[in-house]
């Protein structure tokens, strides 16, 4: 009897947590078991696990074969255990010595032929090790530019499991692969990503003074942003352009962007970057597409990669209802909760929505709506998908006319994102230094009872007179303030005014 042990480590959203693998070498017919709620990929491992040590020239084992892993109450998914399985059952059956592996750290994903592939979710895992500690990691060669990210940890890399043996003290025989077929596949962990694009300038959109003002209030404080305008109004190319005029992230929010993009296979694409990140699923998006599913433990949605960023929903309106009101939550509280049968799942969702429709189904009901050919009828059940609850969650509703000029060649527009940013960053700042005793980094997070509690008093009257009038809910005075507030940040001023609240109003009411 022989028992082998190695650590691997799991990830349910992005905590991650430390797997204890314990294999079993005992008397009996040959059969080989995982146990400890391992998910079906999880379960498939034993015939990769299996075919990888043998191609390293391991002669397994015939006899009964059991790795447990542990703890065993928390699920366990993905094949990024394969090559810690492999190290237990090398250990326990004395290919390499037993006490190797204490306080290793083993992760990757192994083939048949016993090559060591590329895993996702790599960077929250060794911030987690980092936090307990634990100093040395062994990770597929071809995640070793995302491991060196993280300052601390010693990492190795390996590409093979007969490396993994020969690193142990062990002996192995085995085939190197062709180098150049191992660069083809660097991406095999993720899914196929496109290049990001680059971030347009403010100064590339012509006009629209008043839709780029509302921006930069949006960016500095936080706000959610509803634009209603004709098609090819420019809603969308301003939609597009906020993430250049947001506050660079901090150190912290980048490692968070960074952790999800690493999740979803996406971060050699992006790296750590400051740009806040920007994500525009199609109107036809489903709800698992929006906010994340799947079976056994949830993966992440577009709320959760627009996190710390922008989310913006084109053609708002024509998404579906379903979809829409899943957002009601992570608007409130920043977080989207998912409950599978193993399960609950807790995912990051601190964005700002910035949504864009149309007037009506045609598109053509502005102005006199001489080119309109929609009934009331339709008009009506094309606004109703945008239910109150969710428009009330909007801070900032705007109408944005279609341009009435064209650009020339030298026309250039003074409003660029570079200055633009920079008028956030000072309005940020303000924020940030007031909110410091309670933690919060933007207007847009500031609790109602606060607002109302520091705000002048003679401010208070025009939003008072609102909720009296029905015109505002008590959650749209709050939201009232906020912008008052974020409108006193961009012009230098300690406080809000009444001017401030009113426009404040105005901005959410469409009213003038």
């Amino acid at each position: 009897m022989a028992i082998g042990s190695a650590l691997s480590v799991g990830l349910i959203g992005l905590q991650a947590f430390v797997v204890d693998m314990q294999a079993f070498v005992s008397p009996g017919l040959p059969y080989f078991s995982i146990i400890g709620l391992p998910d079906a990929s999880l379960s498939e491992a034993r015939e990769r696990v299996k075919s990888a040590c043998q191609a390293s020239g391991f002669a397994w084992p015939q006899t009964r074969v059991t790795v447990n892993l542990s703890p065993a109450s928390l699920p366990k998914r993905g094949s990024s255990h394969d090559l810690a399985i492999a190290a237990s059952v090398l250990s326990a059956a004395g290919a390499i010595p037993h006490d190797c592996l204490a306080d290793v750290v083993v992760l990757g994903e192994v083939n048949l032929d016993g090559s060591v592939l590329p895993i996702t979710g790599l960077l929250p895992i060794l911030l987690h090790l980092r936090e307990r500690g634990m100093r040395r990691v062994i990770v597929p060669r071809a995640n070793r530019e995302e491991a060196d990210l993280v300052p601390g940890p010693d990492v190795v890399a390996v590409g093979h499991v007969g490396e993994l043996m020969e690193l142990m003290g062990g002996s192995s025989r085995y085939q190197p692969r062709d180098a150049s077929r191992s660069d083809a596949r660097q991406d095999v962990a993720g899914p196929p990503t496109r290049t990001p694009q680059p971030i347009g300038d403010m100064a590339e959109v012509l006009g629209q003074e008043e839709a780029k003002h509302a921006l930069l209030i949006a960016a500095a404080g936080g706000h959610h942003l509803l634009m209603t305008g004709p098609p090819g109004a420019g809603k969308t190319m301003l939609a597009s352009r906020l993430p250049g005029i947001m506050a660079p992230l901090d150190e912290a929010q980048q490692l968070e962007v960074a952790s999800v993009r690493s999740i979803c296979g996406t971060l050699s694409a992006y790296g750590i970057t400051g740009v806040p990140p920007y994500e525009a699923p199609h109107h036809t998006a489903s709800t698992a597409a929006l906010v994340g599913g799947g079976s056994g433990t949830a993966s992440p949605g577009a709320v959760t990669r627009a996190h710390h960023g922008v989310l913006f929903m084109d053609e708002a309106p024509e998404f579906s209802p379903r979809a829409l009101q899943t957002l009601r939550e992570p608007l409130e509280s920043g977080i989207v909760s998912l409950s599978r049968s193993k399960g609950t799942t807790h995912y990051p969702a601190r964005f700002q929505l910035v949504m864009a429709a149309n007037p009506c189904p045609c598109g053509y009901g502005y102005g006199t709506g001489e080119r309109c050919t929609c009934r009331e009828r339709e008009r009506l059940r094309y606004f109703s998908r945008l239910s109150g609850p969710i428009l009330d969650r909007i801070d900032i509703q705007i109408d944005v006319a279609p341009a009435d000029r064209l650009p020339t060649g030298d026309s250039a527009d003074a409003t660029t994102s570079a200055g633009m940013r920079a008028t956030v960053a000072q309005a940020r700042t303000a924020a940030r230094e007031r909110f410091r005793r309670q933690g919060w980094t933007c207007n847009a997070q500031a609790a109602g009872g606060w607002l109302r509690g520091n705000t002048p008093p003679s401010a208070l009257g025009p939003v008072e007179k609102a909720v009296r009038d029905q015109r505002l809910s008590l959650r749209g005075a709050d939201r009232a303030l906020r912008l008052a507030w974020t409108l006193a940040d961009l012009s230098g001023r300690a406080s809000p005014r009444v001017e401030d609240v009113m426009q404040g109003i105005a901005l959410r009411t469409r009213t003038p």
